[in-house]
């Protein structure tokens, strides 16, 4: 038995209607951090190899790399070392397999869960409240695609995996894959680009809300739990799995979809905010209720065929998939339209992508304004945005705009990173090294 450690200010309770929850014992301030947790087992992704340490994920040039497979990067032989019994999964078979190696990122998370179990002693610094082994898993809900979802992740971790380890029986693999669709985090920097994967056991201990009173950021390998509202000692903590941009109907679908409960917070019950994320426009002619429905229904539709379209299409195609979308949908929506808002932020990525600085600049402008009365206060989407587009201006010669927007990121990086923060303390860099400055 694996004796429960604690963290001090935090308590696990029995949350009524949600089962486990955290609560606090004593008082924080916005910006505070409530507690900290390195993760139990993390894989950074291959599309990040070479500009992060894969062993600390800390982001710098002249990263030595392993000499045997060519493919891990590390700081130092000391990252290096300590992260070779994660990397021997790996090292050996990406030289077998060559360019056949291609484990999903899922599947190479959990082959480093075995390994840790393996070799697990005793409880470990990610486990003070909560054991690995203990996440929910929901089993009993599981549909069918989830079911060949997780059937397909145990013959990769075979495929690709079984030389360096011994595996649990089936139905222990299938717990596992489904703890982890759960209770994964995904690992972003601060333009919240994906970086890999990781879990926390004891920050998936905290509930959802969508009106939450904290947030999860990530220093290095190590989760952070940081107060984005003043929190009274008995309240419950309260993150969001989720992004709040869109109305209520789609946040209930989302969160039964992957994650098995009903929100009842209080922007769910009272739906406060729909009418303004589906705003319509004020034609001559009165839209009908039909014609909003149906354009509802479009917009989602085409989301979905865009998330998938992105692993197939030309940058060019898909910035096109975006323009019609936008144009369609705008004779019905309000640009301010969170659908709308949706088409035009993956438009600025495509832009990015295609170095299209000016056009990625004008989506940015119409997009951030709208985020910014939408999202919660302290959210990392208009933190980002502001990145973003703060690095555009400057890119553009537009200095003094681009100084101004890049505060505006750093306020707000300021309370959900800490001070101290490596992003912070760069951002903070990249601001007084400007000449306009």
């Amino acid at each position: 038995m694996m004796k429960t450690e604690g963290i001090a200010g935090i308590e696990q309770f029995d949350s009524p209607g949600k089962g486990r929850g955290l609560r606090v014992s004593k008082a924080f301030g916005v910006g505070e951090l409530l507690f900290s947790c390195p993760a139990y087992s993390y894989v950074l992704s291959v599309s990040e190899r070479g500009y992060i340490c894969e062993h600390c994920f800390t982001r710098k040039k002249g990263l030595a790399k392993c000499g045997k497979c060519k493919k891990a990067f590390y700081c130092n032989v000391n990252c290096q070392k300590k992260n070779w019994p994660m990397h021997k999964l790996e090292c050996h078979a990406m030289c077998v397999f060559g360019k056949n190696w291609c484990p999903s990122e899922t599947v190479r998370l959990v082959a480093r869960i075995l390994a840790r179990l393996r070799d697990q002693r005793e409880r470990s610094p990610s486990e003070k409240l909560l054991l690995l082994q203990d996440m929910e898993a929901h089993m009993e809900e599981l549909d069918n695609e989830k079911r060949e979802m997780n059937e397909a992740n145990i013959a990769g971790l075979y495929h690709f995996y079984s030389k360096h380890l011994d595996f649990p029986d089936h139905q222990a693999l299938l717990t596992l894959f489904s703890q982890v669709h759960c209770n994964g985090f995904t690992l972003e920097d601060e333009e919240l680009s994906h970086l890999g994967l990781a879990v926390f056991p004891d920050i998936a201990l905290m509930n959802h809300s969508c009106c939450p009173n904290v947030i999860v950021t990530y220093r290095g390998i190590n989760a952070e739990v940081r107060a984005v509202q003043d929190i009274s000692p008995g309240q419950e903590i309260y993150t969001s799995y989720i992004d709040l941009l869109y109305p209520t109907e789609d946040r209930i679908e989302r969160l039964r979809n992957v994650y098995y409960f009903n929100c009842n917070c209080k922007e769910c019950t009272t739906k406060s905010m729909d009418f303004i994320k589906m705003k319509v426009r004020k034609l001559s002619d009165d839209i009908t209720e039909n014609e909003i429905k149906d354009m509802m229904r479009y917009a989602r539709n085409t989301i979905e065929n865009f998330r998938r379209a992105k692993h197939d299409k030309s940058p060019a195609e898909l910035l096109e998939m975006c323009e019609l979308s936008i144009d369609k949908m705008s004779a019905v929506f309000e640009d301010s339209n969170v659908y709308m808002l949706h088409m035009m932020y993956q438009a600025m990525g495509v832009c990015l992508f295609m170095d299209n600085y000016g056009a990625a600049v004008r989506y940015g402008e119409k997009v951030i304004e709208p985020y910014s009365v939408l999202y919660p206060a302290f959210s990392l989407n208009i933190a980002s945005m502001y990145l973003k587009l703060g690095r555009l201006y400057i890119a553009l010669n537009r200095k003094s705009t681009g100084i101004n927007t890049l505060q505006k990121a750093l306020a707000i990086m300021e309370v959900v990173h800490g001070q101290d923060h490596a992003y912070v303390m760069e951002l903070k860099q990249e601001i007084s090294s400007d000449p306009c400055k």
